[in-house]
């Protein structure tokens, strides 16, 4: 396969923009473990390797246990393992992600909300909406993931 363009590089003042929203995410009012729980999960939907493998690093050196990042993908099977809280933040995730098969129904709302205050939703759904972004540029230019480069 040819080598795609570096998007970072190619339109680096964009990318700065996108960068900062994600730093306006993390002085938010979610707390990080959280936001890089959905990031990975968001990833995993869309497919970008190059997401999933940071955000698995991410949670890694966060402390989160291997037992409960193994079972990211099936978070409805976890029980117990996922709090709550997580379980609502994976839930709106999908439901958002996959808005074009969802609709975003007003069930999902209403158990986010359940959850969530108007700027914890939001902040999440900016959250959702970057990592969707960013997942696009991952799948459409494939960078290497950083456990691909280091094989």
């Amino acid at each position: 396969m040819n080598k795609r363009i570096d998007y970072a590089n190619a339109s680096p003042d964009t990318y700065k923009a996108f960068g900062g929203v994600y730093s306006s995410l993390l002085k938010g009012s979610l707390p990080k473990a959280l936001i890089d729980l959905v990031y990975l999960r968001v990833s995993q939907i869309n497919g970008c390797a190059f997401c999933i493998d940071m955000h698995t690093r991410d949670l890694l050196k966060s402390g989160l246990a291997i037992d409960k990042l193994v079972l990211v993908p099936v978070w409805h099977e976890g029980g117990a393992l996922f709090s709550a809280r997580e379980r609502a933040a994976l839930a709106w995730a999908e439901s958002v992600t996959r808005v074009a098969d969802t609709g975003v129904p007003d069930a999902h709302y209403a158990a986010a909300t359940a959850e969530f205050n108007d700027k914890e939703l939001a902040d999440l759904t900016y959250a959702i909406g970057l990592m969707n972004a960013f997942n696009r540029f991952g799948v459409a230019f494939r960078p290497a993931p950083a456990a691909a480069v280091s094989a």
